[in-house]
């Protein structure tokens, strides 16, 4: 493969949730085989009014781009590459779709959270590339998404295999949005988890859907939560990679040390950036019981017990979404209760 023949090549995008959305409008202007995949209503609104983007500082300056589909699964048979923004309690059967009407061997792109994917994919493909998404991004209806900045994505395989691959996808979809090639995916990967640990909690207590009771014990669990996750994916032999806006594991580490007046002003400036996050949409707007739980907390707790840690902020917000998402109807716990039964594990 190399930048000129890319040009020609067939690229789906499976999936047209906020990341699939927005890679979506970035690259279609500069990609002619470029189509998107995704369940007939959507690809039909799609097809009627493309797909809109804004900023979140701009929400009034929308931006729209006429973006190509496919209806049938059997149109990507004779897909180049194929960009799964699936979440990975979907990606299994998506999978599994996708490999029975292939005709050749794409290169399987994954943007899921998590690790679940290096597991799932390679039960069906050879060429696999995993991604890392440094930016938040919601979808307000189908086909029209906010973001909070535009990239990176972060590209790697476990092995570093692909390399001339990778590099370039990276240049070619650079034409449209930031992405950069690393050498060391599962840092990547599990700094992006300790990021992504903000989603249960923030689940749990309904942030951006009602008023939080109380800001000093939404802040002391919040940088605690995140802080002990930067503790267990160090002692599970992991290394942080900085990841575009996202705050270092010094200044975790500091919110959860120093005096909470102290840090406070930080804080609230962060919360307010805080977007609704994939979690929370998915529990509370759209009233599923199906989440990326396992697969960012659940997988943070089995990681402190194989290392021998204690995990009572994960462990305990994680074993308090079981028990809430699994209900009939959702119903968020105010702050404060959380911290009581967190403390009843301390």
């Amino acid at each position: 493969m190399n930048e000129l023949n890319l040009k020609d090549k067939k690229i789906v995008i499976f999936g047209t949730g906020a990341i699939g959305a927005t890679l979506a409008a970035w690259l279609s202007p500069f990609h002619k085989n470029l189509y998107c995949f995704d369940k007939k209503d959507i690809t039909d609104e799609i097809d009627k009014n493309g797909i809109t983007v804004y900023h979140i500082d701009n929400p009034q300056i929308k931006e729209n781009y006429k973006v190509k589909t496919m209806h049938d699964i059997k149109e990507m048979s004779d897909a180049d590459i194929i960009i799964f923004c699936v979440k990975n309690y979907s990606l299994d059967g998506c999978a599994k779709a996708v490999k029975d009407v292939l005709k050749n061997s794409p290169i399987i792109i994954s943007m899921a959270n998590g690790i679940d994917n290096q597991h799932i994919l390679p039960k069906y493909f050879d060429k696999i590339i995993y991604g890392v998404i440094s930016y938040n991004a919601w979808i307000d209806t189908p086909g029209v998404a906010g973001y909070q900045k535009k990239g990176p994505f972060i590209l790697g395989t476990p092995d570093n295999s692909l390399m001339d691959e990778m590099q370039v996808i990276a240049d070619y979809f650079s034409n449209g949005v930031e992405t950069i090639v690393t050498k060391h995916l599962q840092d990547a990967v599990h700094s992006k988890i300790v990021i992504n640990l903000t989603n249960a909690l923030t689940t749990l207590i309904g942030h951006g859907y009602r008023e939080i009771s109380d800001i000093d014990t939404f802040q002391r669990l919040l940088s605690n939560t995140l802080y002990e996750g930067v503790k267990i994916v160090k002692k599970a032999g992991y290394n942080e990679c900085k990841l575009g806006g996202m705050p270092p594991w010094i200044l975790i580490k500091l919110s959860a040390k120093l005096p909470r007046l102290i840090t406070r002003p930080l804080f609230l400036k962060n919360v307010k950036k805080m977007v609704k996050s994939s979690m929370s949409q998915d529990i509370i707007q759209r009233g599923m019981h199906m989440s990326e739980l396992d697969s960012l907390t659940g997988y943070i707790v089995k990681l402190a017990k194989q290392n021998g840690i204690k995990a009572p902020y994960n462990g305990t917000i994680y074993n308090l979404c079981q028990e809430r998402f699994n209900q009939s109807k959702f119903e968020p716990m105010d702050v404060k209760e959380v911290w009581e039964r967190v403390k009843e594990n301390l």
